[in-house]
């Protein structure tokens, strides 16, 4: 009888203790879309591309931060009045969010490329889409187009070229996220 009692109040505790934790639990359950697709609310596509420094860079899946996926190119003008927001912008923000400059080299001149960096050296990775799969992965009409990717690999915004004040505050907002 003693026994009967003892296994009683030990299961009792046991299962007072796991709806404890299941009510104390602090993190909510986070669902994350399971299709990938170039647009918000969906996984980001992934691509590894080389970079201008020789180094292989991914996007796609969990991160350590947020990520500015940019297509630009040498020829566009648009791209050319960002270069520098986006550099300052970075150095501002670098400790919490990541940028790749993703040149959309199969419709650009690689001297020119190196022309424009030797101009505007950005201070963040730039890869080269040598064949135009990640642009074309990602369904890029114009340039520039940024894709904003959370930490989850989870597209939340698309931008087009943004003034430096929209566009630093829009990623100060997403990097403080």
């Amino acid at each position: 009888m003693k026994k009967n009692v003892l296994v009683i109040l030990i299961i009792g505790l046991l299962a007072g203790l796991a709806v404890y934790q299941n009510l104390s639990a602090k993190e909510e359950a986070v669902v994350l879309p399971s299709e990938t697709a170039p647009k918000p609310q969906f996984l980001a596509p992934s691509f590894t591309l080389t970079g201008m420094d020789n180094q292989s860079y991914s996007v796609g899946g969990k991160r350590e931060k947020p990520l500015l996926v940019n297509f630009w190119a040498s020829w566009c003008g648009p791209c050319e009045a960002e270069a520098p927001d986006l550099m300052r912008i970075y150095d501002k923000l670098k400790d919490k969010l990541d940028i790749y400059a993703v040149n959309v080299t199969k419709g650009d001149n690689l001297k020119e490329v190196k022309e424009f960096l030797d101009q505007y050296p950005y201070p963040f990775p730039v890869l080269l889409d040598k064949e135009g799969k990640a642009a074309e992965l990602y369904q890029v009409q114009v340039i520039p187009t940024s894709f904003l990717v959370d930490r989850n690999g989870v597209i939340v915004d698309v931008i087009h070229y943004l003034p430096g004040k929209e566009l630093e505050k829009k990623l100060k907002e997403f990097a403080d996220s």
